[in-house]
């Protein structure tokens, strides 16, 4: 019995996650149209605001799976809408660094706080430890993702019927 339970609940986590990871994807597409952005620049501006500090464009390839070609021209897109600015390295006048522009980023932020205001909210009925296993789960979601992405771009997964 207990093994029908444990089946049932994960097919239902299952549809539950593909429902989650589709509506954040409508949702970073809603986001990102409404600023102007490619979804994936929108969430390298998310990822480089989460950096600390100016970043190399092959960083920014690093972070987001693109080649550095690609990463180039996301610079280059979130360079012209003022979000992003290249500077040279004090340490290395060779390297050119992506730095966030603060008055952009404050304004990405504050969007993010109208949209994100009762985001807090969903989790306040959760007590210390269930928290704890939503960090957890979070966090390994994203470390399985990186995985999977990396198989996807090494041609790793093959499509149904692809030879």
């Amino acid at each position: 019995m207990a093994g029908n339970v444990r089946e049932r609940l994960l097919d239902e986590l299952a549809g539950v996650s593909r429902r989650y990871m589709a509506s954040y994807a409508l949702f970073n597409q809603a986001a990102a149209d409404h600023l102007g952005l490619h979804p994936t620049d929108l969430q390298c501006l998310n990822l480089l605001t989460l950096e600390g500090g100016p970043v190399t464009s092959g960083r920014i390839a690093e972070m987001t799976g693109l080649t550095t070609g690609s990463a180039t021209r996301l610079v280059d897109r979130l360079e012209k809408a003022g979000y992003v600015v290249r500077e040279r390295d004090a340490q290395d006048r060779r390297r050119v660094l992506v730095a966030t522009v603060p008055e952009r980023i404050a304004e990405f932020g504050r969007m993010w706080e109208r949209l994100g205001g009762g985001w807090s909210a969903l989790f306040e009925e959760l007590d210390d430890a269930e928290l704890a296993v939503v960090i957890g789960h979070m966090r390994r979601t994203v470390e399985f993702s990186a995985r999977q992405v990396a198989r996807l771009r090494a041609g790793e997964v093959r499509a149904t019927g692809a030879s």
